[in-house]
């Protein structure tokens, strides 16, 4: 779909021009996507969208200044402006001695892997709608379906370019498949939403319709007669689709921005315990077909696969240059940027390692207690790690399944929690961010 390349010196000339106009050093990038997506409800097509764009992002350093600026007007004109104004405002900006560009012996150094990201099937949009219809029809067959809140497929592509004036220049480009539905059981009057979706780099890798519909409608049926527990504090099991949602704090915690800043909870337990005996998380930028691979990082820096915390014990912060710097150590390589704003932080592919059982043996583990399988309205203390948030699922009784559940809600202190978590064996990779289930003991539970 991208069929337009853009002029091979393009950034190049952007961070010439940019030193030529006063600066230090400067780095350019490009991004390209084109994307198709199609929606249907009720057998009936519902929308088309599709979109094509391009931006180029300039940043600019002046002595320890810097300023950021992006367009998606390419013209000759808008680029010299985008120089003109870049360099003007670093000029003008504060002076930050942790800014400065990744120096030529830090970078990335090609040939970079191929990580097998890209595919070059192409879906038309009456194929998009012929398979978005078969995954709601599957859905819709389901026995206590009532109707369909809709589904859709799509297709995406996008490029993504660094180029630094020390000589850096990076590129790759990847591909997204995705299909989804979701629909409504009734029983009695009472209505419960269920849906499923899949995202991956390669067509061949995404399930069939006929697999997202018996998903999505066994899941909202399953949701039906729902009932409200009594406060309690009891064994819980977070689903392996949800369960990266009670990781995310922790990733939060280490991100180097918000250490350097002393809003972490994590503050002051590098080299400690921070997750049960036996975990690790790991972060994989080299993933083959990851959704968040990558040869490079968004500053030119090398990555590499990094045990962020290696049998529990806290290893590193996560960190771009700057955060490095305040930090006094070395980047990481998890620099995250779009064409406008300086890097922030952000992980690969991350994964939880997996125990030695399955969410059922998790159960007869706990033996009674609950099974969540959707969450929503998180809430965290930064800097206490006090964390709530309103979930849904199933109450389990001498470790099998009894009912649903709803309206409730689960908190604790996360430094506690992650401490008594024991992950299931049920690891599966579908996204940037994958956990097994996970089993807590003495969770508090507000019900009715």
């Amino acid at each position: 779909m991208l069929d337009r390349p853009a002029p091979a010196d393009r950034l190049h000339d952007l961070v010439r021009d940019a030193l030529k106009a006063g600066a230090n050093a400067a780095e350019a990038v490009s991004s390209e996507r084109a994307s198709l997506s199609v929606g249907v409800r009720n057998g009936a097509l519902e929308d088309v969208e599709r979109e094509e764009s391009r931006d180029l992002g300039l940043r600019v350093f002046v002595g320890r200044r810097q300023a950021t600026v992006s367009a998606s007007d390419l013209s000759d004109a808008t680029r010299n402006r985008l120089v003109e104004r870049a360099v003007a405002m670093a000029r003008l900006a504060p002076e930050d001695p942790y800014n400065d560009i990744t120096p030529r012996d830090q970078l990335a150094t090609g040939p970079f892997r191929d990580l097998d990201l890209f595919d070059a099937s192409e879906l038309s949009a009456a194929e998009l709608e012929a398979v978005s219809r078969e995954a709601e029809s599957v859905a819709l067959g389901t026995p206590e379906i009532a109707r369909s809140e809709g589904a859709g497929a799509g297709y995406s592509s996008s490029r993504w370019r660094l180029v630094t004036s020390e000589g850096f220049d990076g590129r790759y480009e990847a591909t997204g498949f995705s299909l989804h539905a979701s629909v409504i059981a009734e029983r009695d009057g009472a209505m419960e939403r269920g849906g499923e979706g899949r995202t991956t780099r390669h067509l061949a890798d995404l399930p069939s319709p006929e697999a997202i519909g018996v998903e999505a409608g066994r899941k909202a049926a399953a949701r039906l007669g729902p009932r409200k527990i009594a406060s309690t504090t009891a064994p819980v099991i977070f689903d392996r689709r949800i369960a990266t949602q009670v990781l995310s704090p922790l990733i939060g915690a280490i991100a180097g921005p918000s250490v350097a800043r002393g809003t972490s909870f994590l503050m002051g337990r590098m080299g400690q315990q921070v997750l049960a005996k036996g975990v690790s998380v790991i972060d994989d930028p080299f993933r083959m077909r990851g959704l968040g691979s990558t040869p490079f990082d968004d500053e030119g820096s090398r990555v590499d696969e990094l045990a962020i915390v290696e049998d529990g014990i806290l290893k590193t912060w996560l960190l771009n240059r700057a955060a490095a710097a305040q930090l006094g150590l070395k980047t990481t390589g998890h620099a995250s940027r779009g064409s406008a704003g300086p890097p922030g932080v952000s992980t690969h592919n991350l994964h939880l390692t997996p125990g030695e059982k399955d969410q059922a043996g998790l159960m007869a583990d706990a033996g009674t207690g609950l099974v969540v399988t959707g969450m929503f309205g998180p809430s965290l203390n930064p800097n206490t790690g006090d964390w709530s948030a309103g979930v849904h699922g199933f109450w389990f009784e001498r470790g099998e399944i009894a009912y649903p559940v709803s309206e409730i809600t689960v908190a604790g202190k996360l430094t506690d929690m992650m401490l008594r978590m024991v992950p299931g064996a049920d690891l599966e990779f579908r996204g940037s961010a994958n956990s097994p289930s996970l089993l807590i003991d003495d969770v508090a539970i507000a019900g009715k």
